[in-house]
């Protein structure tokens, strides 16, 4: 057996490379199940995508003053999509009058976008909607045994946050 074939035989067979591609597979369907049940719970709802409503929230927690406003790339980074997809999510929550686009004042290159009075009462009545789904989605996948390391270590995660938030 040449030495190639040999590295490819034990990468098939090292139990550690299995348990990590394991844990993969278990991360991508835990999310892949929750975003499919928030999408759901989204669209019949409020008419919004998971999509929208992440990028509606990120934007909503802007802030006047250094470092409150995202420029484009920040926002397609948190958002988890590429520039060009972001602005056009940008530009059809614009066309439905969610959020708006100006100049920055002290950069007239940048664009900086902000959620209208609209989008800030959908996104707060969507919240509840998100919160409950995303809460039951993992109670639930917290039975699986594949899936309660994960769920563990969301909800320790968000528990971190939330002091950090406090302090």
């Amino acid at each position: 057996m040449d030495a190639r074939r040999e590295d490819q035989t034990m990468a098939a067979t090292d139990p550690a490379l299995t348990a990590m591609a394991d844990g993969w597979w278990a991360l991508s369907a835990l999310h892949g199940s929750i975003e499919s049940r928030i999408e759901r719970a989204l669209q019949d709802a409020h008419d919004l995508s998971v999509r929208e409503f992440s990028l509606l929230e990120v934007l909503g927690r802007q802030h006047d003053g250094d470092g409150g406003h995202l420029q484009m790339n920040q926002v397609a980074q948190a958002v988890v999509l590429s520039q060009s997809a972001t602005t056009r999510l940008v530009t059809r929550l614009e066309e439905r009058g969610l959020l708006s686009r100006y100049l920055c004042p002290t950069d007239r290159r940048g664009i900086y976008t902000d959620v209208t009075p609209a989008g800030n009462r959908l996104l707060e009545q969507a919240r509840p909607v998100y919160d409950t789904v995303l809460r039951d989605a993992l109670d639930e996948a917290r039975q699986r045994v594949e899936f309660t390391p994960l769920v563990r270590a969301i909800k320790d995660s968000s528990r971190r946050i939330d002091r950090t938030r406090r302090s």
